[in-house]
């Protein structure tokens, strides 16, 4: 669960700065609820979770709200995060060291995101698997020390990836890996679950409107002050550039955009790009058409699952599932430089003409 700090600007830039936010200075306000809604937001960034971190608050008087939602972001990432140096807190960590010797007891926040995770892993089909922990620790992909391993190893590590072996206890609050060697890895889901705690304190504190940004994961919450319809619009990332370009921009309002992709990790190796989304039945990363796909969902933890299940199933299969829930909607970017978005997005979606995208349909 570790991120390429250059990435991670590209990320934060296009994705969280290019909600429109205005630039009226604080002093000015709306009252579109019992808050005032300042025009400006109180604003901080900080580097945690290998990632950068962005919390932007518009409710007039509610500046020490910030200093909550990143003691949140603390306190989940020090009890979440595997394979970092400074994770001997971490819960997760602590059911891998424990794989094939005895359930660990974890606190219900953390058991509530290994169960999503396993409901996950149980209904994609192979697309989110949350026990390729073997896997991912051997590629590293991510890390200074990343490699292509040999066949035999990968093979080896394959005997490991199995949901079927993660035992819950529900009224006991435990996790088991029941083979030693066994561990999950939930950096497909961890930030968007974050994501959604850090608005619930936002909410919980009387916040009404603002942006959580958790190294791309994004949530705009209530109306932008900015806008006469109170949407915010959010930039979707040009997976091929590395600076603050977009191929397009919905808006939305107190929902979550969530993008996965090849562009934000990976190793390369005789030529070959090797990215960190990883096919639990072949220990390499899913080769398709695609190169980024952005999930928009009413919670981040949805997104976050969504878009690694809907990346594994490739352009055709991916956007028939999309399209066949109503609860979400997702744009689709091709290696080609093709742009496919959902049926929820056709009346919602403006493309940037200089991207040198093409909008394309499948019909």
């Amino acid at each position: 669960m570790k991120w390429n700090k250059k990435v991670l600007v590209m990320l934060t830039l296009a994705i969280g700065l290019l909600v429109t936010v205005g630039c009226s200075s604080k002093n000015s306000s709306s009252d579109t609820s019992s808050n005032k809604i300042n025009k400006e937001a109180y604003s901080e960034q900080q580097y945690l979770m290998g990632t950068y971190v962005r919390v932007q608050i518009y409710d007039d008087g509610k500046e020490a709200v910030l200093k909550k939602a990143f003691d949140r972001v603390k306190e989940l990432a020090d009890i979440v995060t595997v394979n970092e140096p400074d994770a001997e807190n971490s819960e997760v960590e602590e059911i891998n060291r424990q794989a094939g010797i005895k359930p660990v007891k974890v606190r219900e926040d953390v058991y509530n995101l290994i169960e999503k995770a396993f409901d996950y892993t149980a209904d994609s089909a192979g697309g989110f698997d949350f026990t390729i922990g073997p896997i991912t620790s051997l590629w590293r992909i991510g890390f200074d020390d990343a490699r292509k391993p040999s066949q035999a190893e990968i093979d080896e590590k394959l005997k490991l990836v199995d949901y079927h072996d993660v035992a819950l206890n529900k009224e006991e609050q435990t996790v088991y890996l029941k083979k030693k060697g066994m561990q999950l890895d939930l950096g497909a889901i961890a930030k968007g679950f974050i994501t959604d705690e850090v608005v619930e304190v936002l909410k919980e504190n009387g916040v009404t409107t603002g942006i959580v940004d958790l190294g791309g994961n994004v949530f705009v919450l209530g109306k932008s002050p900015n806008k006469k319809n109170g949407e915010w619009t959010v930039g979707i990332q040009d997976p091929d550039k590395e600076r603050n370009q977009i191929v397009g921009s919905t808006t939305a309002s107190n929902r979550s955009l969530v993008t996965s992709g090849i562009y934000e990790r990976f190793l390369e190796v005789d030529g070959v790009k090797y990215h960190h989304l990883f096919d639990a039945t072949t220990g390499y990363p899913f080769d398709n058409e695609i190169a980024g796909v952005s999930i928009i969902s009413d919670k981040s933890v949805d997104g976050d699952g969504l878009s690694t299940v809907v990346f594994s199933m490739g352009l055709e299969k991916g956007l028939d599932y999309v399209n066949s829930r109503p609860d979400i909607d997702a744009v689709f970017i091709t290696k080609e430089h093709k742009v496919y978005i959902s049926d929820g997005l056709k009346d919602n979606f403006k493309m940037n003409l200089d991207s040198g995208y093409e909008l394309a349909t499948l019909d």
